[in-house]
């Protein structure tokens, strides 16, 4: 494993990137004030591992060396170890209140490991032992690895092979005898300027010969000179940019990263390809990923939601609101909330079982519940926080105005809350809820929540397909006396 400072160190020994903020080429992109915050969070996942407290969850012995690991690059090996996942996501996001951005590439390599195993079962091919090479590669060196899945999709009634522009999906346009060469795009890449690789892979269910060469998942290195990165926009983003601007931000440390991957030309050579051709294995990829990351989203949401209670809590005391019994009864329905998303997370991970590869999956059906009530209950927790801390939170003067010889003194008594809290508390933590629920966090905490690892209606099509209906109505029907079986 490697400490945090060597983490950060391995991001500026890299090579060059084609990184555009804001229409303008970034060469440093460990210092630059967009883009840090989110490379802090990732930076956490190696700095708690680091700490003895922390060392039964953030750490795990490897099944391929038996070396002490981190935990964000093992393959899951029992029940025991999806609920530490969860237990670990909590804590992470309690320590960065934002997303920290190695779970992806966790879960993808989770789900490629045991879908590799079955299609050599099937095809006779070699992906499984080229991915557990790599896999122990990745421990060795403690890498951060982007899981890459969601293509820009073009028209959405078409399939890849059909869109007007190829580059919708990303796709094999030649193969060689050393490797393949790869062009399109994945979208909305959670820390991929973070990481030290990408892990590609197929965007959704495909099948017949047209489809073919979009069916292909491979790892590639994150400053592979062939790749572009468009840095994507969050809400309040510019307050970083603002000379002697620190309490405005809100978190003033951490922070997410979004951003476009575009592969022109991109050359994979044999080793790295875990994937091609295989049409008849992309839904079971597609849904192993997402009911890992699924899964995830019971702890690292839960981690940012404690965050959130936190800070109402505290604005409650700092407005001499606390003991109103309306105010209990909102943080009592936020703990509440939040507690039922874990219980998700946990109770979808403690019913696990082992794939045929050997690693373990959580249930499908339950990881799907737990996700569903994600993209909904943070809502209703980012509202009651909102409703707690006031209207001043989204009309409190900036941090130029409190720092004003001239408005400055006005500021700051007419700001205060509490005579005993001084007005700078207060102000600090208005601007955390405001970034968690409206600013640059609410897109790791809200819009997440929403859209990560699929939107709402497709784990509504995944619990139709796992509900086994028919046999509840068999058991309806045995009560009822349609079909009684003679049990007593």
């Amino acid at each position: 494993m490697i400490t945090a400072e060597k983490y950060i160190q391995s991001l500026r020994d890299m090579g060059p990137r084609r990184v555009y903020v804001m229409g303008q080429r970034i060469d440093n992109i460990v210092d630059h004030p967009m883009i840090r915050p989110s490379i802090n969070c990732c930076a956490m996942t190696y700095k708690l591992a680091e700490l003895p407290e922390y060392e039964d969850l953030m750490t795990v012995t490897s099944h391929l060396s038996g070396k002490k690991i981190n935990r964000f690059t093992n393959p899951f090996q029992s029940q025991k170890q999806l609920v530490d996942k969860v237990k670990m996501q909590r804590l992470c996001g309690n320590m960065t209140g934002s997303c920290f951005q190695r779970c992806v590439g966790m879960d993808a390599m989770n789900a490629v490991y045991s879908t590799t195993f079955e299609i050599d079962a099937k095809h006779g091919t070699s992906y499984h032992k080229r991915f557990k090479d790599f896999i122990s590669k990745w421990q060795e060196n403690d890498w951060t690895v982007d899981g890459a899945m969601t293509d820009p999709k073009g028209d959405r009634s078409l399939p890849p092979s059909k869109q007007a522009d190829p580059d919708m999906f990303v796709r094999v346009v030649e193969r060689k005898a050393d490797g393949i060469v790869v062009s399109g795009a994945k979208m909305h890449q959670t820390g991929v300027l973070n990481s030290h690789y990408i892990l590609a892979m197929p965007t959704q269910n495909m099948s017949g010969e047209s489809e073919k060469e979009y069916a292909v998942s491979f790892v590639v290195k994150a400053d592979d000179p062939s790749l572009l990165f468009i840095y994507g926009r969050q809400a309040s983003d510019t307050r970083k940019l603002e000379p002697g601007s620190h309490i405005d931000v809100g978190n003033v440390n951490y922070g997410g990263q979004e951003a476009i991957v575009i592969f022109e030309n991109t050359f994979i050579p044999w080793e790295q390809v875990f994937m091609l051709g295989e049409t008849d294995f992309t839904g079971m990829l597609v849904e192993r990923f997402a009911g890992y990351h699924r899964q995830s989203y019971g702890g690292c949401k839960v981690g940012n939601g404690d965050v959130l209670i936190g800070a109402s809590a505290a604005l409650a005391e700092y407005n001499g609101a606390a003991k109103a019994s309306h105010v209990k009864d909102k943080l009592i329905e936020m703990i509440h909330l939040n507690e039922t998303l874990y219980s998700c997370g946990i109770a979808c991970s403690a019913e696990g079982s082992a794939t045929a590869a050997g690693n373990y999956t959580i249930d499908l059906m339950l990881a799907n519940v737990c996700k569903q009530n994600i993209t909904r209950l943070p809502y209703e927790i980012a509202r009651l926080s909102q409703d707690i801390a006031g209207g001043l939170m989204v009309t409190l003067p900036g941090e130029a105005d409190f720092k004003s010889p001239e408005i400055g003194p006005w500021c700051d008594r007419l700001m205060r809350g509490v005579a005993s809290v001084p007005t700078e508390n207060r102000q600090r933590m208005m601007r955390l809820v405001e970034a968690m629920t409206i600013g640059s966090i609410a897109v790791g905490y809200l819009t997440e929540s929403m859209h990560g690892a699929g939107s709402p209606q497709a784990q509504r099509i995944m619990i139709q397909r796992a509900a086994n209906m028919e046999t509840k109505k068999k058991l309806a029907r045995r009560l009822c006396g349609i079909d009684p079986d003679g049990l007593f």
